[in-house]
């Protein structure tokens, strides 16, 4: 079916265009991303109200044979989202600079995007890696007790500073009018996919009457990642260094943990589906409970306007996947509509 034939108003049905699909996104700046298993787009509000949207078809960087072997896919996984999600905030980004004056706009050379992309890694690192571990020494050499990499204490101690910090970390960042958009953004993308999987017409009255949490969010990834490292530091530290607390031994974990965080996301990764797709568990709710809490703070109530963009993004990527007809790797467009009704009439489902 292409694109031209799709008629508009249609509520979405698994028989009218493609089975149901898993889809997911991410909040840009001034907008959302969204994937499905063939194409990405991500739509934008500028500041005269139009909608600007990029499309392009998509296709993992992986060989399928290896995405469907189980803990060795969520690594990779991460991977492709951090590429996606950083493109996407870098146009998101371009097109927000163009609302700005011409003397507030900063001009980036070539390579600027990539070094900001490989910092954006240093940081998260040093942050989420190396000072939780810092901590959890400095505490245990304040209080005379130093804690070896043998004490599961270490572990346990250093898992709740991850935690600490990076709840700490949100919370500062709401607190940002803009960054509170971003995570209004968050949630129009969450009520979204939550109207298309429930096979609702992609209405913004549908959207809005769903949670702004979903079991498959980035931030409750996260939070099983702190559980799971904490389990495999544990096991896998004690075994390669000595079981004393000095600062030396501490800083080789720090660099021998960065190798583990592939297949710490594995492993996160799994249990995460396994919980999205048991999510009425009693065992699942209790497993996920922890990331609903924290997207607490990761999302927030989106306006209708904001909805919008959402539903916008998540209907290109439906309407191209019914679309028959491959599209060539390189077919990115770029497109403006006045308004979301424009854009509903041409990609309505």
């Amino acid at each position: 079916m292409s694109k031209s034939s799709v008629s508009a108003g249609v509520p979405y049905r698994e028989s009218s265009l493609c089975p149901r699909l898993n889809v997911g996104g991410q909040a840009v700046i001034e907008g959302v991303m969204m994937r499905s298993p063939r194409c990405l787009a991500v739509a934008v509000r500028r500041a005269n109200s139009e909608i600007v949207v990029r499309e392009q078809p998509w296709k993992s960087s992986f060989a399928t044979a290896i995405m469907k072997i189980p803990f060795l896919r969520g690594g990779l996984v991460l991977v492709e989202s951090m590429r996606n999600g950083y493109e996407a905030l870098n146009f998101s980004a371009q097109q927000f600079e163009a609302d700005l004056p011409e003397a507030e706009r900063t001009q980036q050379e070539g390579g600027a995007s990539g070094a900001a992309s490989r910092l954006g890694v240093v940081f998260s690192l040093a942050i989420f890696v190396a000072l939780p571990k810092l901590l959890t020494w400095l505490t245990g050499y304040l209080s005379g007790h130093p804690l070896g990499m043998s004490d599961p204490r270490f572990h346990i101690l250093a898992g709740f500073f991850k935690l600490a910090i990076f709840v700490t970390l949100i919370s500062l960042m709401r607190r940002n009018a803009e960054m509170l958009r971003v995570f209004q953004y968050h949630g129009a993308e969450h009520k979204a996919i939550a109207a298309y999987e429930s096979g609702e017409e992609l209405t913004v009255a549908n959207a809005q009457r769903h949670s702004t949490r979903h079991a498959r969010c980035g931030t409750t990834f996260l939070m099983v990642v702190v559980l799971v490292s904490v389990a495999i530091f544990a096991m896998v530290l004690p075994m390669i260094l000595p079981a004393n607390g000095g600062l030396a031994n501490v800083i080789l974990s720090i660099f021998i943990s960065i190798p583990l965080l592939f297949p710490i996301a594995g492993v996160s990764y799994e249990l995460q589906r396994l919980g999205a797709r048991f999510t009425d568990n009693p065992l699942a709710k209790l497993f996920l409970y922890p990331g609903y809490l924290v997207q607490g703070l990761s999302t927030a109530e989106p306006t209708d306007d904001q909805v919008e963009i959402a539903l916008a993004a998540l209907r290109v990527t439906l309407v191209s996947e019914a679309d028959k007809q491959p599209a060539a790797p390189d077919a990115t467009k770029v497109q403006t509509f006045a308004d979301y009704a424009a854009l509903s009439t041409q990609y309505g489902l």
